[in-house]
C-alpha cells in the first residue's frame, strides 16, 4: 500500500496517509475561497487509518447543508492542512491537495459549487461539475 505524507509550509504539522485518494475534487464555495485565499479548494479525501504529528490549531464550520467540518491549521505558519466532517465516517480525512506538493498527484474527478467558480477558471477534462454540492 503507498503511503503519502503532506506538512505545512514550515514543517511543524504533517499528516500521512495510506494508499490512493478514494477521490480528489475542487471546491468553489465562498468560505473555501476564504479559508484557502484562492479561488477554490482542492482536497484529496483518504480512508483512514492517519497519522498526524505536530499541533494544530481548529476552526469548526458549518456547511450550506448543516454538515459541521473541523478544520486542522498549523499555528505557526498557518497552513490549512486537512479536515474531518463531524459524524460522518469519523475514519476519512480530506486533505489540501497542494500540501503534498506533488505535481503528479492525481487530477480533480470532480468540482462543486461550480455556481461560484471564478470565470477564468478552467476545470481539467472529465471534471464532473455540480452547481452546488450534490450530497444529500
Amino acid at each position: 500500500m503507498s503511503e503519502r505524507t503532506a506538512h505545512c509550509s514550515c514543517g511543524q504539522l504533517r499528516i500521512t496517509v495510506q494508499g490512493e485518494p478514494r477521490v480528489v475534487g475542487l471546491c468553489h464555495c465562498l468560505a473555501c475561497q476564504r479559508r484557502t485565499g484562492s479561488v477554490f479548494a482542492a482536497l484529496a479525501a483518504f480512508a483512514g487509518p492517519y497519522e498526524v504529528q505536530g499541533q494544530a490549531s481548529e476552526f469548526v464550520r458549518q456547511g450550506d447543508q448543516g454538515a459541521r467540518f473541523r478544520f486542522r491549521f498549523c499555528p505557526a505558519c498557518g497552513t490549512n492542512l486537512f479536515h474531518t466532517e463531524e459524524g460522518v465516517d469519523s475514519g476519512s480525512v480530506s486533505v489540501a491537495v497542494g500540501t503534498f506538493a506533488d505535481p503528479d498527484f492525481p487530477p480533480p474527478r470532480f468540482s462543486i459549487y461550480d455556481s461560484r467558480r471564478h470565470g477564468w477558471v478552467q476545470l481539467p477534462a472529465g471534471c464532473q461539475a455540480f452547481a452546488k454540492d450534490p450530497a444529500p
